[in-house]
């Protein structure tokens, strides 16, 4: 992107004036379809919890049925979309799937999560 088309603003967000070129707009429409697209992802309360078990390290289906106390549809489901998403990458070990996260921007968003709703003072 363009350094001399944005300047610092609070908290280290850019701020955009009109000398930003078309080439740096479509970039910025793209990365804002990808956030669109990782928020709505984990916009759903099973999605968070199962993001949220996956930050302490890979679990299989079973375990995360039970740590969600939910039924096997359902956490398969979830898990699903978070596959499609690119957030969970699953491994078969026999008749078990184990789940892990892809990277390491969910945990990001997750201890922004636990910070802004969770955590206790």
């Amino acid at each position: 992107m363009n350094m001399t088309a944005f300047r610092g603003g609070a908290m280290g967000l850019p701020v955009f004036d009109e000398n930003l070129c078309e080439a740096d707009l479509d970039k910025m429409m793209n990365n804002a379809l990808e956030a669109s697209n990782f928020l709505k992802a984990i916009s759903h309360e099973g999605r968070l919890m199962i993001l949220c078990h996956l930050t302490t390290g890979e679990k299989s289906v079973t375990e995360l049925e039970t740590l969600l106390s939910a039924r096997q549809a359902a956490v398969s489901q979830q898990l699903s979309r978070l596959r499609l998403e690119g957030l969970v990458t699953p491994r078969r070990d026999g008749k078990t799937i184990y789940y892990r996260l892809t990277d390491d921007r969910p945990k990001q968003i997750m201890e922004v999560v636990y910070d802004l709703f969770c955590k206790t003072d």
